[in-house]
């Protein structure tokens, strides 16, 4: 039996400075087949402020992250209208499905976005944000905050700071 097809397609290719793993897409994002791409959400303006695209890229020119060593996938692919409706067999099938990812394309960096999934697919529950002791599918693991407009814990200059740590890590 093969396994069902993703209604948002990942956002990768072998050898990635850093893979983005979101928590699951937004009913928009299925809808538009683009990542990150409720308005509000504030991934695309992160990632240029932290230097890790020349420009602001839009959620349709999510293909354009390949070319500068990026890419983008999600811990589960159901769409959701939050986080929350996941269930925790949910986000824990899909750290598996996320580790077999990361060992078949080998990107020098996991950055998965939002410390909550993070705790409940890899049962850490008492993780923090940053880089974690664990590797997954054998890459080197940081947590950062979920770009989501509805997370206040972390403004847009924080996440920019944190997303440019990303390429930094990867480098070292």
């Amino acid at each position: 039996m093969t396994a069902p097809r993703k209604p948002l397609r990942d956002v990768v290719a072998p050898d990635l400075d850093v893979l983005f793993c979101g928590i699951n897409p937004s009913l928009l994002s299925a809808e538009v087949g683009h990542h990150f791409a409720r308005p509000g959400n504030r991934f695309w303006p992160a990632l240029h402020r932290a230097g890790l695209t020349p420009r602001l890229l839009t959620p349709a020119e999510d293909r354009e992250l390949l070319r500068y060593g990026l890419g983008v996938t999600n811990v589960v692919a159901r769409p959701t209208r939050t986080a929350a409706e996941l269930t925790r067999e949910e986000l824990r099938e899909g750290g598996e499905q996320l580790a077999a990812l990361v060992g078949r394309y080998r990107p020098r960096v996991l950055a998965v976005l939002g410390v909550t999934a993070w705790r409940v697919a890899f049962d850490r529950p008492k993780a923090q944000l940053g880089r974690q002791p664990e590797r997954v599918g054998g890459a080197p693991t940081w947590v950062a905050p979920n770009p989501s407009g509805l997370n206040a814990h972390h403004q847009l200059p924080d996440l920019a700071r944190l997303y440019g740590e990303l390429r930094e890590a990867a480098r070292s």
